[in-house]
């Protein structure tokens, strides 16, 4: 079956299979009647032989944390925020929405065995690894970090003034041990407007695409 969760102005649907099978865009999702939408969303949905199990969690019952320099609402248990009715959803371990004051940052810190993706909504975020990569991402970036068996990065607004606001997003690879890779891609805000982009998925899924 296809499950939804549906986060702020994002939409993720992953199969059952605990791998994530799209993340997506909807800027107009909330914008009107929310039982109309959701009617709509559910009408766009691919055929299935099983009835879609759909689980709506509002924005405000997030967990949230305000450290300052960091403004960020975890829709699953992370840090100090616990929810044993939270935990993960399939594969999907982490999206918190983040918003980090002008120079401020995660210093460098280790990472393995997780797929790891940041959605810069707005603002700059330096990014910096143990690869040897150092580049700056704006609005449309995201951010591909593939930990496997270890890799350290930093993640810094590079702006003194400007907010940097974006998703962060952890998903459990279904092998262990992978080589560490990192890659960005940019998507325009027209690939995104009005309509449904798909900008993750399993490469098990590419290559039958393909």
């Amino acid at each position: 079956t296809l499950s939804t969760i549906f986060d702020s102005q994002f939409i993720f649907k992953l199969t059952t299979d605990s791998q994530i099978n799209l993340i997506k865009h909807r800027p107009n999702l909330f914008n009107t009647n929310p039982s109309e939408n959701l009617s709509s969303e559910i009408n766009t949905m691919p055929a299935l032989k099983k009835t879609p199990s759909l689980r709506i969690r509002k924005s405000g019952d997030r967990g949230h944390a305000n450290h300052g320099w960091l403004n960020s609402y975890h829709t699953f248990s992370f840090a100090h925020y616990h929810d044993e009715d939270h935990e993960s959803f399939g594969s999907l371990r982490v999206i918190n929405e983040d918003k980090v004051a002008g120079g401020g940052g995660f210093p460098k810190h280790p990472h393995s065995n997780y797929e790891i993706f940041s959605y810069v909504l707005k603002g700059k975020m330096e990014h910096r690894d143990s690869l040897g990569n150092c580049e700056v991402l704006t609005r449309g970036d995201v951010q591909f970090t593939s930990a496997g068996t270890g890799i350290q990065h930093s993640e810094f607004n590079s702006d003194d003034r400007e907010e940097l606001y974006f998703l962060q997003i952890w998903v459990k690879p279904n092998q262990k041990g992978l080589k560490p890779n990192y890659q960005t891609l940019k998507f325009s805000d027209e690939s995104k407007t009005n309509k449904l982009l798909k900008i993750i998925s399993p490469k098990s899924e590419e290559k039958k695409e393909k």
